[in-house]
């Protein structure tokens, strides 16, 4: 056979290629490449908001968005298990160290927890495909580093209380987060579609009209259902209505005289199942009337459990932890759950603490997939923690002062009531301050149908207290009110800096159709990230687009409406 002659034309030819090719390469946006092509990692890392840490971190040779996305998760996986290891040195030694620094490195160490949990399910679907993810699953693990980096924020947060230990943790934290979200940016990049809203048409109608506040139909065997009729019976509380139900795997029931098989929550929730998953069907927890003084924790293996009362301000859980007393803000909840696919029904939860003790929180949520239904939640400063994960709220009242919305979790707010109470003399009441840290957090608060009128005490207050939307307490703070009465206790300029220009252009808050006299945006502020959007741009924070609730909100039960109204 004849061999192939040298042709050093075209070698030539090809060579000039490649240095043209390579050129073009990193002269070309991160955004223009095309995920499949290999790219030196200097050019991908132009999408991250952190180029020169995602430089450092990253391979030095060429690779695609998914080899570099997997090697960042894989790195951030080992950069959470060492930070923990940092927090239990710590932890173990703690000997010298105050309460509340104890208990800020015990907040730290619950999270970093979190962080490896979600940091492997990351990356078990990172590794399965090097192609786009559909909508559900992109948003599955959007949600996950989104939380993470949310976590990682409370723990650095948290830390400012603990001196002694603060520049060492502080430093590994901060690489943490700044890791993190590079990972965020590449799996956002590679693997979630750049329109991942819900892909079918919203549901624009109110689902189980036949339903009132805070009934649900309830699916169970014989045996749970005679436990529940005996329940109900005896309060004459009827809760059979509409025409879905939920499916229900057992039942146990909280009665302080005895008469249930607990006589506290905690208890009962001790004696749920571990790792449920939904079709198996919710562990019902009824809690009957009564005000119940602890402490409630729903930890992340006790899956789909339904938390049930008698009413509004029938059953009461209560306590009274703050700052000011004490406690770091995270863990001052008088109920805090994290663990998937809870429902709470028909339940007021307080935090009496008052205003002049600083941030006390009600209820902290950092579960995925959660609903609050017809639930009441009372406190001042820092009332509802809506911490992180995706989060849905429905019928329920809200009191409080300072801040009393807040957190970092992708949540929408939908027919409740918004009652801003009387702070201390002096302060003002900005409703929300949502904390979105990363533009690729799928984060945001959206408050959709709800009225926002004063309570009582701030409505005879003697004295003059300005009221806001809300406030940017982090860098990509996002809030948006959607088709909302607003009464006139609104100051005119509608929101309220934080501390000087910080955030006021790379926040993102916005108002669409509300209406009321304190909806008038004629005199709203002039900030870059302010908008008065219309209806194309709000449909992307209904309960359909932002939380993709039609994928998961019909098996709770519970009515919402998934578009405009």
């Amino acid at each position: 056979m004849a061999s192939k002659l040298f042709n050093p034309l075209v070698t030539s030819s090809f060579s000039l290629f490649l240095i043209i090719f390579a050129f073009f390469i990193s002269q070309t946006s991160a955004a223009d490449v095309p995920l499949s092509v290999s790219v030196p990692p200097g050019t991908i890392c132009k999408s991250t908001p952190h180029p020169s840490v995602c430089i450092s971190v990253l391979p030095h040779k060429n690779a695609t968005v998914y080899d570099f996305g997997r090697f960042s998760v894989q790195h951030s996986f080992i950069q959470s298990q060492k930070l923990l290891d940092l927090i239990n040195k710590y932890v173990q030694g703690s000997s010298s160290l105050s309460q509340l620094e104890i208990q800020a490195l015990e907040d730290c160490k619950s999270l970093a927890l979190l962080n490896i949990d979600f940091l492997t399910n990351t990356l078990e679907t990172v590794n399965k495909t090097s192609s786009v993810l559909p909508s559900s699953d992109a948003d599955d693990v959007q949600t996950l580093l989104s939380a993470i980096l949310t976590n990682q924020q409370t723990c650095s947060d948290g830390l400012q209380s603990v001196s002694s230990v603060q520049n060492d943790l502080s430093v590994s934290v901060s690489n943490g987060t700044n890791l993190y979200s590079v990972s965020l940016a590449l799996v956002t990049k590679g693997w979630v579609p750049k329109d991942h809203k819900n892909n079918g048409t919203p549901n624009q109608s109110k689902k189980h009209l036949s339903f009132r506040k805070g009934r649900l139909s309830l699916k169970m065997s014989s045996k749970a259902r005679a436990v529940y009729n005996s329940v109900i019976n005896r309060r004459r509380h009827l809760l059979q209505a509409g025409d879905e139900e939920i499916l229900v795997k057992d039942i146990v029931v909280v009665s302080q005289d005895g008469s249930g098989n607990f006589t506290t929550i905690n208890d009962a929730i001790n004696a749920a199942p571990n790792n449920s998953v939904a079709s198996d069907g919710y562990f019902l927890v009824y809690v009957t009337a009564g005000v119940y003084e602890e402490y409630v924790s729903i930890i992340s293996k006790k899956k789909y459990l339904l938390l049930m009362g008698d009413g509004i301000n029938q059953t009461i859980i209560t306590g009274n932890n703050s700052v000011g007393g004490g406690s770091t803000t995270f863990n001052s909840a008088t109920l805090a759950v994290v663990a998937p696919g809870f429902i709470a029904v028909n339940i007021t939860v307080r935090n009496t603490a008052g205003p002049s003790m600083g941030q006390a929180v009600a209820v902290r949520n950092g579960a995925d997939l959660s609903v609050f239904y017809s639930c009441s939640f009372e406190g001042y400063q820092d009332t509802l923690y809506t911490h992180s994960m995706r989060q849905f709220y429905r019928e329920c009242d809200i009191y409080g002062t300072v801040d009393f919305i807040f957190g970092n979790a992708a949540v929408v707010f939908q027919n409740c009531n918004i009652y801003p109470r009387q702070p201390r003399k002096g302060q003002s009441n900005p409703i929300t301050a949502q904390g979105r840290t990363d533009p690729n957090q799928n984060t945001g608060t959206s408050i959709q149908n709800c009225t926002i009128t004063a309570a009582a005490d701030l409505a005879s207050s003697n004295f003059t207290v300005k009221t806001y939307l809300g406030r940017p307490w982090k860098e990509y703070s996002r809030t948006v009110y959607l088709q909302n009465f607003m009464d006139s206790l609104i100051d005119p300029a509608g929101w309220l800096a934080w501390s000087g220009d910080f955030a006021l252009s790379t926040l993102y808050y916005a108002e669409y159709n509300n209406t009321g006299p304190g909806s008038n945006t004629s005199n709203r502020v002039t900030w870059p990230g302010y908008h008065v959007i219309g209806a194309t741009d709000a449909a992307n924070f209904t309960v359909s687009n932002f939380i993709l609730g039609d994928n998961w909100l019909p098996q709770t039960g519970v009515p919402y409406t998934g578009g405009l109204i």
